[in-house]
């Protein structure tokens, strides 16, 4: 481990995987580039009465759509490997998928929790009347109705105070959300190395899991009950 591992594991990546991060992102923006490029066909076909045309433009967006969503949470992941193993971009989006398929039932409750929480949390942030942790939305509303004792005359008397305290939530909720979105990327992070590890061991005194306790507490209760259950029995 070195002495600084967060800069070590930054100046690694720029100096042996820029082209993979690279690459990444251009196999994202030749999507995104193509459902630009449907969406203005769409617009000039508008007035065409082709419907199969029409029909086929839908699909194609919708596939293109699909698709956009499923590189970005494949380049996420890829990103991850190559962090932890410093293969290229392809072999690392390749063991990152099947890594995944392997997992599904865990993939899709441990995202679905995590967004609810996520989402929890910047409503919490966005709008949380409690006084110790007040939200810039509420603050913002007491600040342009002059209703803070310290600062009403500091308010600039406004005939619509609804258009900055949007303004101010809006921006809120941005923030908050580039801030869980490192959140995000570290709960992705544990969760690849959590089934790297599952993988990898199986508990015993030979092969001992290197997750915390707390981890698998959390995620191997159904796991373990069994494996003690035959152990008991035997």
């Amino acid at each position: 481990m070195p002495a600084f591992p967060l800069f070590s594991a930054f100046g690694r990546a720029l100096r042996y995987h820029t082209g993979s991060l690279a690459f990444g992102s251009l196999v994202l923006a030749v999507v995104q580039v193509i459902r630009v490029t449907l969406e203005y066909l769409d617009h000039r076909l508008k007035a065409a009465e082709n419907k199969f045309a029409k029909f086929l433009l839908s699909c194609l967006k919708c596939c293109f759509w699909c698709l956009e969503k499923f590189i970005k949470f494949l380049n996420r992941n890829a990103y991850i490997m190559i962090a932890i193993y410093g293969t290229n971009f392809c072999t690392s989006a390749r063991n990152a998928f099947f890594l995944l398929m392997r997992n599904i039932i865990r993939v899709a409750v441990l995202d679905k929790v995590t967004d609810f929480l996520f989402f929890l949390g910047k409503l919490l942030i966005v709008g949380s009347p409690c006084p110790p942790s007040a939200s810039p939305g509420i603050l913002a509303l007491f600040f342009f109705t002059q209703r803070i004792k310290l600062v009403q005359d500091t308010a600039p008397p406004l005939n619509y105070y609804w258009v900055p305290i949007l303004t101010v939530i809006v921006g809120s909720y941005l923030i908050a959300h580039g801030f869980f979105s490192v959140y995000g990327m570290c709960v992705d992070t544990l969760f690849l190395c959590f089934c790297e590890d599952l993988e990898r061991n199986d508990g015993s005194p030979e092969r001992p899991y290197y997750m915390s306790p707390e981890l698998s507490e959390i995620l191997l209760k159904g796991h373990l009950e069994p494996s003690k259950s035959a152990d008991s029995q035997g």
